[in-house]
């Protein structure tokens, strides 16, 4: 076993960070550098790989697996895609990691490319090992903008003879075992108002004020769940929460406005049922606003557009990945956090989840991004005890 301290960072390790923190992974750009870089890798190391691509195939996903291949085993999963650093004032290169006072910075060097870089480096020492239970790697794109690209790795796990058994979703929870989290459906509305001089306002439909009605009904939405629950106080927020975050509309102020667009979102608990949240604010467009907008000028209406969506994890505490993942980090007791991850989306077919992983989420997305050396070596440390039980 590595010890405590940050001098225990293994050299391979370290290279690796600082290989995939070079890639300019931004979620609007391309992948597959990176993904090319870590099949090579495998390759040399006798690994097979499966890249999985997007439609465009300018993305992709890479599965691979280390051990015997006729049994379940555990899956290390972790999202290649970083948040962009527009806009933040960075006072190091963000794509270049570099060290100050035991801490490593650069964009995602919390989330979550250190996590892949530790079960990267491993791999050599998986391989010398007799496993009897495999390993399995997924290397995800697209989380930042929704959890978009897991879904194409995870219908290809579906057509698998055999898929993993248990899954460790290597996101920035200080090594904390996380079996719960919130689910999250992103939402624009289009309100489709008539345009007229606003002398004659009355005469027209003001989309903005329109608009306006639904957002006022989101807010006392989200006071409702504040006040009256379901609550888990587990979390950190303990109820579910109904968020507008983005609202254009309108081009002058002496033109009634034609348009008007806003974005919003639910973040639930992993119980609440966030279809019958969404079913309620399209009641009220539909029921109580359209028929009044329409009386007035034909052809107006509201509409609803799902941006991006995904569901919760709430995984048993006496569940097997939730004492496998404990074992491997010392940890007594686990958490829930209100972020969401991928975790939920391999429950739902049948992959057992949790989130553990080095680096905290209060570092993530904001500009010098870090991560802690004793963080990495912590993280080490759960990667060697793992090979042990992955022995056993």
């Amino acid at each position: 076993m590595t010890n405590d301290q940050p001098s225990s960072i293994k050299p391979a390790v370290r290279e690796m960070i600082e290989r995939l923190i070079a890639f300019d992974t931004t979620s609007r750009n391309s992948n597959l550098e990176l993904i090319h870089f870590v099949r090579d890798y495998l390759h040399t190391l006798g690994v097979e790989c499966e890249i999985v691509h997007d439609s465009e195939g300018n993305k992709a996903n890479l599965y691979a697996t280390i051990g015997p291949r006729d049994r379940g085993g555990v899956a290390l999963s972790g999202h290649t895609d970083v948040v962009p650093i527009d806009g933040q004032v960075w006072s190091v290169d963000p794509w270049r990691v570099s060290e100050t006072d035991g801490k490593l910075f650069g964009r995602g060097t919390s989330d979550m490319k250190s996590f892949i870089a530790v079960a990267l480096a491993m791999v050599p020492r998986f391989l010398e090992k007799p496993l009897t239970m495999p390993l399995h790697l997924c290397l995800s794109y697209d989380e930042e903008v929704g959890c978009l690209g897991v879904r194409g790795l995870l219908e290809f796990l579906e057509t698998q003879p055999i898929k993993p058994r248990l899954a460790i979703i290597g996101e920035p929870t200080s090594m904390q075992v996380v079996t719960a989290h919130k689910g999250k459906l992103s939402m624009a509305c289009h309100v489709h108002g008539s345009e007229a001089h606003s002398s004659l306002a009355p005469l027209a439909v003001n989309a903005v004020q329109e608009a306006a009605k639904v957002v006022m009904k989101l807010s006392e939405m989200a006071e409702r769940k504040a006040n009256e629950g379901p609550f888990d106080t587990a979390y950190d927020i303990p109820h579910t929460t109904v968020h507008t975050g983005v609202i254009s509309g309108g081009t002058a102020l002496n033109i009634v406005p034609k348009d008007c667009r806003f974005e919003f979102e639910f973040r639930s608990l992993p119980q609440e049922d966030t279809q019958a949240l969404l079913r309620e604010v399209k009641g009220y467009a539909h029921n109580e606003l359209e028929p009044a907008m329409q009386a007035r000028v034909s052809g107006t209406g509201i509409q609803f557009e799902e941006l991006s969506s995904f569901p919760g994890l709430d995984t048993p505490p006496n569940a097997e990945v939730v004492e496998l993942a404990k074992a491997l980090t010392g940890a007594n007791s686990t958490t829930k956090v209100a972020f969401g991850t991928e975790a939920g989306l391999f429950d739902q077919i049948g992959i057992s989840a949790v989130v553990c992983g080095p680096g905290s989420i209060e570092q993530a997305h904001k500009p010098d991004e870090f991560i802690s050396l004793e963080q990495v070596a912590a993280c080490q440390r759960f990667m060697e005890r793992l090979l042990e039980r992955l022995q056993a």
